[in-house]
């Protein structure tokens, strides 16, 4: 038998018996035996138990990687490229749970796992995600006033999430089911809801956001017109169709922030509607980060990601804290603020996940110092109404 026949072998009883077990109570030796191997020999193919561990996930997301590319082949459009890839991911969790269970529950919970080789594939796969969602973009068919690095966050966070509901909670059997359910979520964040909208945005809206981002960069004297007709992709000619100079285009960014921040300034003061209920809410799950960054770090790494978590009375109080979202959801509902069809679970798992992966870029990943989070947690408010709110009502 060949070395990689071997080393099959062995991620294959590995996967068998830690899956079961988890790492603490899973050994060498009963590892060997049930691949039919050495314990001397494990240890020539892999430092430790752990090691043998994060390669588990290594080598499925390898085959999941090379499996993917083929199913995505000959979908040129960006959008069912992208339900095609949440459709694979469900799929392969669903078929794999034993991959599934370790990736969540041991692998992601560890420290040790985002510096092993094997984590350089999950960035690998995440960058397939990226790929598609900033190939729309550049198509003008996905919207590009859009930090579609959050996108990505709020996708892989509601996939996690859906495993644990599954693998953990057990809320549910299983999460290919709930494909349409996560579509239905995440396609509004990202798409125009009409023609005139997408119009209004590819022109003067794109070149305010392009102007903004190169005044702030560069300012006013060292930008030129050129620079930013080019991020913004649109002529030069264009720019002048909307914007008589510079100076005009200058001052039209905080006319056009002012305004915005003016049609917002009522849910200081009242929260009527659902709508601006969760949006308050949701603002004040991630400010609570701000204030209690290390309890975050114990709650992503040790709770959020522990079985005993689920099986647990701390988990009954967690379903009390969240279901005020549901709760206010089922009240825009009712009133029309909300879309009716949305899967609350679903929601639920969507705004967790998207938690979830931002506070674990930013705390865990060393991310912090680069990101503005303040403008992070506005974005990721406005991606997480948009994918409920009912347009005809709101």
């Amino acid at each position: 038998m060949g070395t990689g026949a071997k080393i099959e072998q062995i991620l294959d009883a590995a996967e068998e018996i830690m899956s079961e077990k988890g790492l603490k109570n899973s050994n060498i030796a009963e590892i060997a035996k049930r691949a039919g191997v050495t314990d001397s020999l494990i240890y020539t193919y892999f430092k430790g138990k752990e090691d043998l561990l994060f390669s588990i996930p290594g080598r499925r997301i390898k085959e999941y990687l090379k499996d993917l590319s083929e199913h995505l082949q000959g979908i040129p459009d960006p959008i069912s490229r992208l339900s095609k890839m949440i459709w694979f991911h469900l799929q392969f969790n669903d078929t794999h749970r034993g991959y599934a269970r370790l990736l969540l529950l041991e692998c992601r919970s560890n420290r040790n796992f985002y510096h092993h080789e094997a984590y350089a594939l999950v960035r690998q796969y995440a960058g397939v995600m990226i790929g598609i969602l900033e190939d729309g973009v550049e198509r003008q068919i996905l919207r590009a006033d859009v930090d579609m690095r959050l996108v990505r966050d709020i996708i892989f966070g509601v996939l996690d999430w859906e495993g644990l509901s599954c693998l953990a909670s057990h809320e549910t059997k299983e999460i290919i089911p709930d494909l349409e359910h996560i579509l239905d979520l995440i396609l509004p964040m990202i798409t125009f809801q009409n023609k005139s909208e997408h119009m209004e945005f590819d022109k003067a809206s794109r070149i305010l956001r392009a102007a903004e981002g190169v005044f702030a960069e560069k300012g006013y004297i060292q930008a030129t017109i050129s620079e930013i007709a080019r991020i913004a992709n649109v002529s030069e000619g264009t720019i002048y169709e909307y914007f008589k100079n510079k100076d005009d285009l200058l001052f039209s960014i905080p006319e056009q922030r002012f305004k915005e921040h003016i049609a917002q300034s009522d849910e200081i003061f009242e929260l009527k509607t659902p709508l601006r209920k969760l949006r308050r809410f949701i603002r004040y799950h991630f400010y609570l980060y701000m204030t209690e960054p290390n309890f975050v770090k114990v709650f992503l790494l040790h709770i959020q990601l522990s079985q005993r978590f689920y099986e647990s009375q701390v988990y009954k109080t967690f379903q009390q804290y969240t279901k005020i979202i549901t709760d206010v959801l089922e009240e825009g509902k009712k009133d029309g603020s909300i879309r009716p069809n949305i899967n609350m679970r679903v929601f639920k798992n969507l705004f967790m996940g998207a938690f979830s992966h931002m506070a674990l870029r930013w705390l865990i990943l060393g991310k912090e110092a680069e990101t503005d989070k303040m403008k992070e947690i506005d974005e990721v408010v406005l991606l997480l109404s948009r994918a409920v709110a009912n347009n005809s009502k709101d």
